[in-house]
């Protein structure tokens, strides 16, 4: 069964992996494209160290897009964003045409040089406001954006600055635009999809729960925390730009703390280590020196599966019968 998303996207399902920056890979991106989602490639993707300037991390994702070419057949995306601000689009961009990328995730900005670039060359735009709004999907639309990313406060990573949770989000912006709408935020199980496409959206963005997906490059113990844990034990602190949910660390009780006794944002984003905080722990494992941030969805997260299990199990309503048997036998097998 196709939609407009798969339509657009050339993908069998609606489900699109969230490009959780370091916490891709070649690996882990094609296994979402070839069990037929969409991957995307996070900057600074595949490596186990951080970049020295904007140059390396360029080629960098230059090189991971071309390891994930040899992975899959299928289309994936890639993120354009190479430092804190977007002054350079343009190189990364130029790298994705050179690459052939066929799909690309603009974040937060909405200028018309960039989508005009894109679309140019017949590259689709995902676009993904950091707090979604009626005001800024319309003008993404307007733009040329092809899908349009709706963020609820239920997501893990950089929260919205406006607390309003998926469900409601969702329906907000469908109603909003003409083009479709893609759910994020506390997706943890088929229910989660099916909720989303009742409520106007026609594909969701999957980020926690591809943590623990066993091709996943996040340590072994930030997969086995996110499993055992549930949205009871989350933390949400005040931070830069607006808000941070984490699993209990050694840090994350002193964060919340001082967001209890009225520290400024600033303070806590220093306190934090700021995003360096999400690389030491996530990334490298040391629980002791940064944060594990996840979405509320993760009380649906009960094991860790391969990927080919997560998309099977999100997509059960697009999946045919002779391709449930074949995932079916796949996931028995393992």
């Amino acid at each position: 069964m196709k939609n407009r998303v798969t339509e657009i996207l050339n993908i069998r399902y609606p489900i699109i992996q969230a490009p959780m920056y370091f916490l891709t890979n070649a690996m882990f991106v094609a296994a979402v494209s070839n069990a037929g989602g969409l991957g995307v490639i996070g900057p600074n993707a595949g490596q186990d160290t951080l970049p020295d300037s904007r140059f390396m991390a360029l080629e960098r994702m230059r090189e991971q897009i071309r390891k994930t070419k040899q992975l899959t057949d299928k289309p994936f995306g890639a993120t354009l964003i190479n430092g804190p601000d977007m002054s350079f689009w343009r190189p990364t961009a130029e790298m994705f045409v050179e690459e052939k990328v066929e799909v690309v995730l603009v974040n937060e900005v909405l200028d018309a040089e960039i989508f005009e670039f894109l679309k140019q060359h017949r590259i689709k735009i995902l676009y993904r406001a950091l707090t979604p709004d009626v005001a800024n999907s319309q003008q993404a639309e307007k733009l040329g954006a092809d899908i349009i990313v709706a963020t609820g406060f239920d997501e893990g990573g950089t929260v919205p600055s406006r607390i309003i949770g998926t469900f409601s989000i969702v329906p907000m912006i469908a109603d909003s635009v003409k083009i479709p709408v893609l759910a994020a935020g506390g997706i943890g199980d088929v229910r989660g999809v099916r909720a989303a496409m009742a409520l106007g959206a026609e594909g969701v963005w999957i980020g926690s729960l591809f943590l623990t997906a066993q091709e996943n490059p996040a340590d072994e113990k930030v997969k086995q925390l996110i499993v055992s844990s549930s949205a009871e034990d989350l933390l949400l602190f005040r931070t830069l730009p607006a808000y941070y949910r984490t699993l209990p660390t050694p840090l994350s009780p002193r964060l919340a703390e001082l967001d209890a006794h009225g520290a400024d944002r600033e303070t806590l984003f220093t306190a934090m280590n700021g995003y360096h905080s999400l690389w030491q722990a996530m990334r490298l494992g040391n629980l002791d020196k940064g944060v594990v941030s996840t979405g509320t969805g993760i009380s649906m997260i009960k094991s860790l599966r391969t990927v080919a299990a997560i998309v099977a199990d999100l997509a059960q309503d697009f999946i045919t019968q002779p391709e449930k048997q074949k995932s079916d036998d796949t996931v028995l097998s393992l």
